[in-house]
């Protein structure tokens, strides 16, 4: 199942933000109860807690690729990884068996158009250390949740709403939404369908 969090700001410390990041994961450790792991690059702390499915020994998260620009955090399964990883045995010398490394591996070689590629259940994102950006994304059908609060200095991201709040986000419900799903049973607000039943936590 595995659980992914995260941190990106430049207004606190990577201290303040490894520990955030550590709340985060150890509200999730039902989601991956097998390994963890927290990693600080820039303005940007990931977190995983791991279901060790593919390559238990050498799959670890977050991971990096070889030149340290990138690092991953992913939760679900690649079903064509392994046709994916052959497509790729050109430009990438892979180290584990594991979808997780080609997924980074198809990310460094073409970048957001990766996606479309991808068959299966997932939610990740990938901080760029050279462009100082996040790009996150999930299945198509949202088998992988991917929640987010963001402000104008902060952005958290984590895969359960509970993990958000172990971050210090505020638990508020949305009187909106309550009202849409108590007189029309509504679960997604039509206009906004990134809106949840908490004010200011989104769904990707």
């Amino acid at each position: 199942m595995c659980g992914i969090a995260g941190l990106i700001t430049p207004s606190l410390s990577p201290e303040v933000r490894r520990e955030a990041v550590g709340r985060m994961c150890d509200a999730m450790i039902h989601r991956g109860p097998d390994d963890g792991g927290i990693s600080t690059a820039g303005d940007a702390t990931l977190g995983m807690r791991r279901l060790a499915i593919f390559d238990p020994v050498n799959g670890r998260q977050p991971m990096q690729s070889p030149d340290g620009r990138l690092t991953l955090v992913f939760n679900g399964a690649i079903y064509n990884f392994r046709d994916l990883r052959r497509q790729l045995a050109g430009t990438w010398e892979f180290r584990t068996e594991c979808d997780t490394e080609v997924l980074l591996a198809a990310f460094a070689r073409w970048g957001e158009a990766c996606v479309p590629k991808l068959r299966g259940m997932f939610a990740f994102a990938i901080w760029d250390e050279y462009e100082q950006s996040l790009f996150a994304a999930r299945d198509r059908f949202g088998e992988k949740p991917f929640y987010y609060f963001k402000d104008q200095q902060r952005f958290f991201f984590a895969s359960e709403m509970k993990a958000l709040w172990a971050a210090g986000i505020q638990k508020s419900i949305s009187e909106r939404m309550l009202l849409n799903y108590i007189a029309l049973g509504y679960v997604q607000n039509p206009s906004d369908p990134s809106q949840t039943f908490f004010n200011n936590i989104f769904s990707l």
